[in-house]
This record gives structure tokens, sequence and C-alpha cells, in this order.
């Protein structure tokens, strides 16, 4: 299951996770982000969590984080790796396109 995150958890969950991070931000009335969100879901269920930690920030509930991380257009993931951002993904894509795009953080 993918882990949920906050502007109250996003450093100690994200930036300083000692694994990569993968960050979907979405919203529940975005279109393509109820597409993706079950294949973040099924991705995050099978990916050993040593290697990559995935998990979602809600963008109406944390504005904040959106406007921090400049994210401009949702659906948008964000990789981070020593807390710093390392990749971008934008845009709904099939589990199998997705995970190719992740395969480095996954190695």
């Amino acid at each position: 299951m993918a882990h949920i995150f906050t502007e109250a958890n996003f450093q100690a969950e994200v930036l300083s996770s000692p694994v990569p991070v993968l960050v979907d931000f979405w919203a529940e009335w975005c279109g393509p982000c109820r597409v993706l969100g079950p294949i973040i879901e099924e991705i995050a269920s099978e990916v050993d969590e040593s290697k990559l930690k995935i998990g979602k920030v809600n963008v109406d509930q944390n504005a904040h984080l959106s406007t921090e991380h400049r994210v401009l257009s949702i659906p948008t993931m964000l990789i981070f790796k020593g807390g710093q951002e390392v990749g971008k993904i934008v845009g709904s894509m099939p589990k199998e396109e997705l995970l190719a795009k992740l395969a480095p953080y996954l190695a």
C-alpha cells in the first residue's frame, strides 16, 4: 500500500528517507490521477520497500508541498533520493511504462 505524505511528515518520510522515494502528487477531482491511482497502489504492493518507497500527496490538502516542489500539473510523480529531487514523471501511463521509468531506482 502506498504511503500518505503530508506537509507534517514530508521531511521525515521523504526527504530524510534512507531509500529513494516516489511521490505521486494527485487530487480526487483529477481524472488522470484516478486512472493512475490504482497503478501506484499496485506497484507499491509489489516493490521491495528497501529499494523504493512509494507514496502520495493530495495537492488540495497539501498545497504548500506542490508549490514548493513546482508541481504545475497533476498527476506528477517526483523521485527523491538523499533529500533531493532526482527525477520527474508527468502524466498518467500504463503500469508497464511507469515500471520502465522506475527501473533505474529498482535495480
